[in-house]
């Protein structure tokens, strides 16, 4: 067990039968009895460790499209690959003003008995940051490549399980979260692909940088022309010397 410990658990009225409070109580208590090194390392992850994981998928995403497909399918998957950061950002600016409009509490400063394991929280909990960023990137991710999308998806989940783990954020925090970065990435993706994919194009086209979108060894396709490149032997001219 780690972490701080406020006070006793819960005696308000009504909140044994609120769901969001209960589901906080009942994973966050997970917490309680686990050992202190485990703790410690579910903060680190639900800090750090996911987003990170989440870079990392969409960086092992972006080498395999630039290899793969035509060269068309490259600039799509790249183009949506680059909107999924920057649709990020763009949640977490919306969610500003969310959160000032609704001034929720962090959930260990209206309910007790919490095991918080990060300390220092102060701003408001609705909605939750590390969802919202987690869930745009993994949206974004399955945009560009279903395979790996599924991928980070999965790990935009386990943020949003950390968040409420740590006892830093209601489970509604969460998928209100969730809600926020899937609704920006996917609304305006059809804006963001027609303004980034033209410059995606550009760098593909580049002798310098086109590498960022294209792997130069990929096989491009099959022309009528192009048989030799694929190891079929191009027709030799008749010889001459031969009788009719």
């Amino acid at each position: 067990m780690a972490g701080l410990t406020l006070g006793a658990p819960p005696a308000k009225l009504g909140e044994s039968s609120n769901p969001d409070v209960s589901l906080l109580y009942d994973i966050n208590g997970i917490a309680k009895s686990a050992p202190t090194w485990f703790d410690r390392v579910m903060e680190f992850v639900g800090e750090y460790g996911i987003m990170l994981g989440l870079v990392l998928v969409a960086l092992w995403c972006w080498w395999t499209v630039r290899r793969r497909g035509s060269a068309e399918d490259s600039v799509a998957a790249v183009t949506a690959l680059v909107w999924a950061p920057l649709a990020a950002g763009v949640a977490l600016l919306i969610n500003i003003p969310i959160r000032g409009f609704v001034e929720r509490p962090r959930p260990f400063l209206d309910h007790q008995g919490l095991e918080v394991l990060v300390a220092g929280k102060t701003d408001y909990s609705f909605v939750s940051d590390h969802s919202t960023m987690a869930m745009a990137i993994g949206v974004g991710v399955f945009v560009a490549h279903r395979g790996f999308g599924l991928a980070a998806l999965g790990l935009a989940f386990a943020e949003g399980f950390c968040r409420i783990y740590m006892g830093v954020h209601y489970p509604t925090d969460v998928v209100g979260g969730f809600a926020l970065g899937t609704a920006v990435t996917l609304l305006l993706a059809p804006l963001a692909m027609m303004l980034l994919t033209p410059l995606v194009r550009a760098v593909s086209r580049s002798r310098s940088v086109g590498w960022l979108v294209r792997d130069r060894r990929a096989a491009e396709p099959v022309t009528e022309t192009g048989l030799g490149s694929i190891g079929i032997p191009e027709p030799r001219a008749a010889d001459n010397n031969l009788a009719a």
